[in-house]
């Protein structure tokens, strides 16, 4: 099989290189620029209006959000079967798919799980009601 559009004059590696000359005698030399993979860092926030990757982050800050990242690990998780009255994820605004990945808080609000263990790392209080997420599980495990 072959390319019906093809031209007499142009080739294949002219095209990939975005050469738009017909001759292919302006075809540069210099090689492409390396592969550079984005990496993700991610950041971290001790405090409100602070933002920081781990590697900056002091012991004690990095002991905190341990302890939150544990207690948002505690919060159970399910997949959106489209029964629940709730229909939309009020932190990214969109609407919920069968299937989705869904964390439950202690007051019954649901939200994506990627928004909300993103909202918690933040501040610990639901963005619906305020309530505070961390008092409600430290008291089941008092119990």
């Amino acid at each position: 099989m072959g390319n019906c559009l093809k031209s007499p004059t142009a080739d294949d590696i002219s095209l990939l290189r975005g050469n738009d000359s017909q001759d292919g005698s302006e075809a540069s030399s210099e090689p492409p620029p390396p592969y550079q993979e984005s990496v993700h860092v991610p950041m971290y926030h001790p405090a409100p209006n602070i933002s920081r990757p781990a590697s900056q982050l002091t012991e004690e800050e990095q002991i905190r959000i341990a302890k939150r990242i544990g207690l948002i690990q505690h919060l159970p998780t399910g997949i959106y079967d489209g029964s629940k009255k709730i229909r939309e994820c009020v932190i990214c605004m969109g609407e919920f798919c069968v299937g989705d990945a869904v964390r439950y808080l202690p007051c019954m609000h649901i939200y994506h799980k990627e928004c909300i263990d993103d909202w918690l790392m933040r501040s610990f209080t639901c963005p619906s009601c305020m309530e505070p997420v961390d008092a409600a599980l430290l008291s089941t495990y008092e119990t």
